[in-house]
């Protein structure tokens, strides 16, 4: 971590933390969604001459946006297995929603910058050190935490900063979504609204009952197809061969000798062994690089005074920490920053505690976040490890650095390759040893995954350099690491079929759209005479009791028409088209009033409310930020 023992801007902030732990989990498990987390090197140095939206004065480009998509995309591949539907997987809801987090994240930041919000290095150590998964035997164990993180493809800088930065997001709005109140009386109310209970029956007036008697004409099937030919137009499509160049299959491919396998175990032991450790409590007095130089000269006078009683009473370090130590992640616990490893604290702080013998108290130690008084409470020794314990972590990192400088090397000359010889995609098969796939038919709003689900590959393949000229695409990254070009096999243009044989399919939709008007003027007519006292011949179903809380199956429209009803005179009616195309009658026949609820009841049920509330809160507040700062996003770029 790059330095222990920062400020967070309100003290209170700090009771969250211990709440929080899960967030290491989330983003272990959501590594691939970069759009949930700040600072992503990978896309800092994107600066595209187009971009989707610019959020407080920085762009985000259209290669940011792709990747963060497709990472979404995979996300709920992954999470929804066979049940996913790829054309929901582009919907315009998702693509808002991705370029909405992507947003939001800029403004976060900018926001906790401009309140001066920051996460202390001593509590983020804490807390990782705490995270059960990174433990072997209750203890933190640092092999165990590195191999996790390669597992992600993520180093300990890298995983440390998104730690923190979803830290400092979550103390940000923490307030908001946190907080909340519902009084008794409120809560009360709502719990009797939602267990009232109403008997009612219901009489259904389907299309179905129409559809015998309607039969549309010639001139009206015309005038449908004239109105609507949009809807019976098929998309462009385009039949595709291709090639991919994937560093997982260079990994799959990759070979590693014994040999190998010893020279990187011997270059890197120190990776594979538990690394030497240390505990230490410390006394900081805080002096940031903004601090003047009076101010840093006076923190430095007062932890020289402090140095001194230190040493003249060293069994009262903790105590002393306690009570002037202005590190507030490890003050209450006497100072005690638990053990660390090297590479985990700020160089100069790390230094003094490695060079110290076990319970020597050191000398005042200046970081760029002040004074420091340290105390070496422990040491664990190094303990190294042979190369047949962890053989097969040695053989993938050499295979995963293999396959990355093949993959480096591949990258731009299949791209060289697949562009200079651009009639065939042979050369290059033949060059990398790759296979030459085959496509089904792609429309032109989308294919199959894995790869043509890429708005760029399928941009790429309907252009007419692929379909007119019959070249070979760029190679085109459609995800991390993975390489596409392809090749038009065959190309069918967007058609509309003539009316001859959409004549049934149209005749059929004119027929229910009929038939459902029909049902709906029935059912008003029926409810009029059944509201005005008279017979309407309606058919009830049999009686059922239902809730706001258990609406016994029924849709939410239908259990709103139910409960709006008057019930002063009962039996009372009431109707509405149902999503069926139909219309439902309702016959209101008794109202069930609940009993009281008791008071623990009430008191979970308005601590519930509260959630609801503060959920409301953030939702206002991040409106709010929203306002602060420019906002603009490019429709035309979006939808490229």
């Amino acid at each position: 971590m790059s330095s222990p023992f920062l400020f967070v801007f309100h003290p209170l902030m700090f009771d969250f933390v211990h709440k929080k732990q899960r967030i290491v989990q989330i983003i272990l498990a959501l590594a691939l969604l970069p759009f949930l987390f700040w600072g992503l090197e990978s896309y800092q140095g994107s600066d595209g001459g187009d971009h989707v939206a610019q959020a407080a004065g920085e762009k985000i480009s259209r290669e940011e946006f792709a990747q963060a998509l497709r990472n979404q995309q995979e996300n709920l591949r992954a999470t929804m297995g066979e049940n996913v539907n790829d054309t929901m997987l582009d919907s315009p809801e998702v693509r808002s929603a991705v370029l909405e987090g992507l947003i939001q994240q800029r403004l976060l930041r900018h926001e906790a910058s401009r309140v001066g919000l920051i996460v202390p290095d001593s509590q983020l150590v804490e807390m990782i050190q705490n995270i059960s998964a990174f433990q072997e035997d209750g203890k933190f164990s640092k092999q165990r935490y590195e191999e996790l993180l390669r597992g992600q493809g993520m180093n300990p800088r890298t995983f440390e900063a998104r730690v923190r930065q979803e830290l400092m997001r979550q103390q940000l709005i923490a307030p908001y979504s946190e907080n909340g109140f519902i009084s008794h009386s409120v809560a009360e109310r709502v719990i009797r609204l939602s267990e009232e209970k109403r008997e009612i029956s219901l009489a259904e007036i389907q299309p179905e009952q129409f559809l015998q008697q309607i039969k549309p004409d010639d001139a009206a099937i015309k005038t449908y197809y004239d109105t609507h030919q949009a809807e019976f137009q098929l998309p462009e499509q385009v039949r595709v061969e291709y090639l991919v160049v994937s560093l997982d299959e260079l990994i799959k491919q990759s070979h590693v000798s014994d040999e190998e396998a010893t020279r990187y175990f011997n270059e890197h032991r120190d990776e594979f062994g538990q690394q030497e450790e240390r505990q230490a409590s410390h006394i900081l007095i805080s002096a940031p690089a903004t601090a003047s130089d009076a101010e840093k000269q006076a923190a430095r006078a007062k932890a020289e005074q402090l140095l001194l009683e230190v040493r003249k009473s060293p069994q009262r370090f903790a105590d002393l920490a306690k009570e002037h130590s202005q590190d507030p992640g490890s003050a209450a616990k006497g100072g005690d920053l638990g053990f660390f490893a090297r590479n985990m604290m700020v160089k100069t702080f790390e230094d003094a505690v490695f060079e110290m013998k076990l319970d020597e108290i050191s000398d005042v130690i200046e970081t760029e976040h002040g004074f420091h008084i340290i105390k070496l409470a422990g040491i664990k020794g190094a303990k190294p490890v042979g190369l047949d314990e962890v053989r097969g972590r040695v053989e993938q990192e050499v295979k995963r650095q293999k396959a990355e400088k093949m993959f480096g090397e591949m990258a731009e000359d299949f791209g060289n390759t697949v562009y200079e010889q651009s009639d065939s995609l042979q050369p290059a098969s033949e060059k990398f040893n790759l296979p030459i796939q085959q496509s089904d038919w792609i429309p032109k709003n989308g294919g199959k995954p894995p790869y043509f689900t890429d708005e760029r590959l399928l941009q790429a393949i309907f252009s007419d350099d692929a379909v007119k000229d019959k070249r070979n695409t760029e190679a085109i990254e459609v995800s991390p690491n993975t390489l596409v070009s392809a090749r038009v096999l065959g190309h069918r243009p967007a058609t509309t079929p003539p009316v001859t044989e959409l004549r049934d399919k149209i005749a059929e939709t004119i027929a229910r759209q009929e038939a459902a008007k029909a049902a709906v003027n029935e059912g008003r007519e029926k409810l009029a005479r059944l509201q005005d006292g008279k017979d309407a011949m309606v058919k009830w179903s049999a009686s059922r009791q239902i809730s706001r809380k258990n609406p016994q199956g029924l849709d939410n429209e239908t259990v709103r028409a139910v409960f709006k009803t008057e019930t002063e005179k009962l039996p009372s009616y009431t109707g509405l088209a149902n999503s069926q195309g139909g219309f439902t009658l309702i016959r209101v026949e008794q109202v069930i009033e609940p009993e009281p609820a008791d008071m623990a009841e009430t008191k979970a049920f308005a601590g519930q409310l509260q959630q609801l509330l503060a959920q409301q809160e953030l939702s206002s507040y991040l409106a709010e930020v929203r306002k602060r700062y420019d906002v603009s996003v490019s429709g035309e770029n979006l939808e490229k």
